[in-house]
């Protein structure tokens, strides 16, 4: 599955223009997809200075990413420019799982996120297969 995902909100807690503190539970489970082979797309408006310290936050945690900002292989077969994913986990979509705090901006409920994960690849072809388009 090819995951979009958010930065902050979503990987990180809101800070900008710092790097927030890990979202709980985000670190384990991008590498436990990514070891279930699952690819994912840097999808964020951090630009310049600011994303290349999103970068290193993934490089640091040995989570790979096949695009930033773009799927790198849609060329083939549209000119759109909204990189098209599998799947878009960011903390500000619409039914995203949250975690609120009384004094913290909302960010990505991960264990909840994973279950919907894991409820979507058994619909589409079972746990483990890729998805063939």
């Amino acid at each position: 599955m090819l995951i979009a995902l958010d930065f902050d909100g979503t990987c990180v807690k809101h800070e900008f223009p710092m790097i927030g503190d890990d979202v709980p539970g985000a670190v384990p489970s991008l590498r436990q997809l990514s070891k279930d082979g699952d690819h994912f797309i840097l999808w964020t408006m951090r630009s310049c200075t600011y994303l290349e310290r999103a970068i290193e936050w993934f490089v640091d945690k040995k989570i790979p990413l096949i695009g930033i900002n773009s799927n790198v292989d849609q060329w083939r077969w549209t000119g759109s420019p909204k990189a098209f994913a599998d799947m878009y986990i960011d903390d500000a979509a619409v039914g995203c799982p949250l975690i609120v705090g009384k004094h913290a901006r909302p960010y990505v409920d991960w264990p909840k996120v994973m279950k919907i994960i894991v409820a979507r690849k058994r619909l589409e072809g079972g746990l483990g297969k890729e998805i063939v388009r």
